[in-house]
């Protein structure tokens, strides 16, 4: 199953090859100190019965990502608490070097303008091998409206570390499509025999990659990683957050020079 769709949705100048993409779900509160790697140990699993998406009221603070200036969302992303309150979480894997690319947060519920993306932010990892445990990216946003994505969300989430197994997290994203709402996932965490956070939702299908995996106000995963975020409905995966990310963060929070994302994506679904 292809959790993000591009061919057919964009007319690019550059060749795009984009052959599928993921789904997740969300985490805890870092601090100052930042995320720190979760141990494994024993086998891992997927803990815990599988539940089942459904429409929920939209959070401002998650939004859908369009590519290339059309109407159609392919991604979902989330607003990130920053001093600069213009800070967006996302999966890499959604972002194509030189597409345009829009975040609505709130989207289907009156959200109002989008927000562009300015600046991209990638672990090195990403931008070198596409490692499936760097698929994320934090994107710098600027919109029309004068305030700033945190402002106009009421607020953003903090950036926490990956959930031990067991951990209940909520997944909210968006179907791919032209219009629509949320829909939401509430799940337990497990983890893959890969290394990868894991949570049995079903229904979690194309749009939601880059859907934030949330306890409290907290993200501490992303549908990404493994395979795109998964290749089937019902269970999907997330790079793990560690001082990784939380490199890419403190690079975005100083507003330094971006990366370049690569110019196509695929994955083994």
């Amino acid at each position: 199953m292809m959790r993000v769709t591009w061919l057919g949705m964009l007319t690019v100048t550059t060749a795009v090859t984009v052959a599928c993409a993921g789904t997740g779900a969300p985490g805890t509160g870092n601090g100052s100190g930042g995320p720190t790697t979760v141990p494994l140990s024993g086998p891992p699993t997927t803990t815990g019965p599988r539940a089942g998406a459904a429409s929920v009221p939209s959070d401002r603070r998650v939004g859908a990502v369009f590519l290339g200036g059309t109407a159609i969302h392919t991604c979902t992303g989330a607003v990130l608490a920053s001093a600069s309150g213009d800070l967006v979480l996302t999966a890499a894997h959604c972002l194509l070097d030189g597409v345009e690319t829009t975040f609505v947060p709130g989207f289907g519920a009156g959200a109002g303008d989008g927000w562009h993306v300015d600046t991209v932010y990638l672990d090195p990892r990403w931008i070198t091998g596409q490692d499936p445990q760097a698929d994320y990216a934090i994107v710098r946003v600027s919109g029309d409206s004068g305030r700033s994505v945190q402002s106009a969300a009421g607020g953003g989430l903090d950036l926490g570390s990956a959930p031990a197994a067991g951990t209940a997290v909520t997944v909210t994203g968006y179907p791919t499509g032209e219009g629509g709402t949320a829909l939401g996932c509430r799940g337990i965490t497990g983890w893959s025999p890969q290394g990868y956070p894991s949570v049995a939702c079903e229904g979690l299908t194309d749009g939601f990659s880059g859907a934030p995996w949330v306890s409290g106000s907290t993200v501490t995963g992303l549908v990404g990683g493994l395979d795109g975020g998964g290749c089937d409905d019902d269970v999907s995966y997330s790079p793990r957050f560690d001082g990784q990310i939380a490199g890419v963060l403190a690079r975005a929070e100083a507003g330094g020079p971006g990366d370049a994302a690569p110019a196509a994506f695929a994955s083994d679904c």
